[in-house]
């Protein structure tokens, strides 16, 4: 669960970057990257449930 909520982390952080690049300097390719994160995260944030439902039933 650890190295999940890492990963998330690091997702969370190229997402913020590219975000922030397409906000602040009109950065298309930026705004691409960013949405390829976002896709990315909703997934890990997936998996973060079913594995943090798991180790509640413990």
């Amino acid at each position: 669960m650890k190295e999940l909520i890492e990963k998330v982390a690091a997702l969370y952080a190229e997402f913020a970057k590219d975000a922030n690049a397409q906000l602040e300097n009109g950065n298309k390719a930026a705004g691409t990257r960013a949405r390829k994160s976002s896709l990315e995260i909703e997934k890990a944030m997936k998996e973060f449930r079913k594995v943090s439902l798991e180790a509640s039933k413990k």
